[in-house]
């Protein structure tokens, strides 16, 4: 990844933040076939693993052992130059487009554990249910049928051996660009764009009294 030092992310924090915020990470591999994607939900775990599933007929499921890259992609837009006032003034701006991403690089565990797996399954079921009215349980479904589906699939383990972090987030703008670009985001409020602006406040200004308030 093309990492020029003012995008560069190493936070700890921001990078496990943004991996939790955006789960479905996509795991990269080189086999025999040459590359492949697979797209996973993940869960960071101790700090040092990334948990998921996948069916046992997935080529994931036969890659035990495997360097793996895993993408996790945060808020991304388009900038429009109209957002900066040096626009204004100069005419020397260019449209481009912002994000943030992190790339964790590690060794896939293929697991066959059963209880491991029910664990896992549990685990995620009970983070993404939490925000329902009604959060649905595993024990919600009939005991076979939730034995039958942990038959079907195998067990993902990524030790972490490095994360890099990529915020583009206009760092090689002066302040008065950046403030202009959030409340342009604010104001056009598609897509991930909010999403977006608040990633840039936190970065722009760390510090809450200094932050530029929603518009």
């Amino acid at each position: 990844m093309y990492l020029p030092e003012h995008f560069h992310e190493t936070r700890g924090d921001r990078l496990h933040a943004l991996m939790r915020a955006y789960p479905l990470g996509v795991i990269v591999t080189h086999g025999v076939d040459g590359l492949d994607a697979h797209h996973v939900p993940l869960e960071r775990v101790g700090g040092t693993h990334l948990h998921g599933h996948v069916a046992r007929g997935n080529p994931l499921a036969k890659l035990d052992g495997a360097q793996v890259l895993v993408v996790f992609r945060g808020a991304d837009a388009y900038i429009s130059p109209n957002w900066y006032p040096s626009k204004q003034a100069t005419h020397r701006e260019v449209p481009t487009w912002n994000y943030a991403v992190a790339h964790v690089h590690g060794r896939l565990r293929v697991v066959e554990d059963h209880a491991w797996l029910r664990d896992l399954v549990e685990r995620l079921t009970d983070r993404h249910e939490a925000d329902q009215p009604q959060p649905w349980r595993i024990s919600d479904a009939p005991e076979e049928h939730i034995q039958t589906l942990l038959r079907a699939i195998v067990g993902i383990d990524i030790a972490i051996e490095r994360i890099q972090g990529k915020f583009k987030l206009s760092q090689n703008h002066p302040v008065s660009n950046r403030v202009g670009v959030m409340q342009g985001l604010r104001e056009r409020a598609g897509g991930r764009d909010a999403e977006l602006a608040e990633v840039m406040q936190q970065t722009a200004f760390p510090n809450p009294e200094s932050q530029i308030p929603a518009r």
